[in-house]
């Protein structure tokens, strides 16, 4: 027995070398950055070791900003996309002969190039010279003023990020779902037809518990991706999202190390602590809530 241990141990050790190496070890080199006072780029020195850094970057407007943005980005795009997700699986599943092709279809947005599709979105959004954008067209359509997505209102922006993430991250999910629709034991639904139960309910209570992993998963995996967010904004916005207004806290990081006012690894650490003790925060959450919602089968 005690040999059979080592051999699995011997096995667990490439894997368990590069976690620690790419992961393990990165996490606490940004930990220690954190709490370097006065850190000098040049000359590789600091002054002292303390919590002034987290002080200074939960005090600078442009942090609460991005916080503020991807607050608001994680509480509209995760519920909306996995609904959204959800929908899309279920009609799929009732078509049986061309689901794999509308699956296909749906997974397209996923494997196009980013900044394709937030080019795409600028089109439709955007105002310039010569037009005001799709959009815009079909709302003068309906008697309304058009409205500069891409450099006008707060809210508008944030409409477009949110509609332009949503659109990135749900192919994925269908497919996910899809995969876990398809899954359930069809015996459930007949034993359930036979007893006059109707389709909400067993939808409520079969499909949903059934396929509960899956969601649990997206959800969780939404949460992360949202709060990582930054390539979106930069697709819709430009690099500069401080004077757009539309920065995240992955784009505040980036900026506080290779930005306009970069050079500061420890604000920049320090932000990004910040980031990762928040997603702790809301994974450990999620994992006490799924041991009453999510059902293992």
């Amino acid at each position: 027995m005690e040999k059979q241990n080592r051999k699995g141990w011997l096995y667990l050790l490439p894997a368990m070398l590069f976690l620690g190496v790419f992961m393990v070890y990165p996490l606490i080199d940004v930990f220690i950055y954190s709490l370097e006072e006065g850190f000098n780029s040049a000359s590789q020195t600091f002054t002292g070791v303390g919590i002034y850094n987290y002080l200074y970057v939960l005090h600078d407007p442009y942090f609460l900003q991005a916080l503020k943005n991807t607050l608001i980005l994680v509480a509209i795009t995760v519920p909306i996309s996995t609904g959204l997700a959800l929908l899309i699986s279920l009609g799929l599943s009732s078509i049986r002969k061309l689901r794999e092709l509308f699956q296909t279809i749906y997974f397209l947005p996923y494997v196009t190039n980013t900044l394709a599709v937030g080019l795409v979105f600028m089109i439709l959004f955007k105002k310039t010279t010569y037009t005001d954008g799709l959009v815009n067209l079909m709302i003068s359509w309906f008697g309304g003023e058009s409205v500069d997505f891409i450099g006008g209102p707060y809210w508008a922006k944030m409409l477009v990020l949110s509609l332009y993430t949503i659109w990135v991250v749900m192919p994925f999910k269908v497919l996910v779902l899809t995969g876990a629709l398809a899954s359930v034991n069809d015996t459930y639904y007949n034993a359930a037809k036979i007893d006059g139960t109707t389709g909400l309910r067993m939808f409520t209570r079969i499909t949903l518990p059934m396929i509960s992993p899956s969601v649990f998963y997206l959800i969780i995996t939404g949460f992360i991706g949202a709060f990582k967010a930054y390539s979106d904004a930069v697709a819709l916005f430009g690099t500069d999202l401080n004077a757009a207004g539309m920065n995240t806290i992955v784009g505040y990081v980036y900026d506080m190390l290779y930005g306009n006012s970069g050079g500061y690894p420890s604000y920049a650490s320090a932000a990004a602590i910040i980031l990762f003790a928040i997603v702790l925060t809301i994974t450990c959450i999620n994992l006490m809530v799924s041991r009453k919602h999510v059902h293992y089968g």
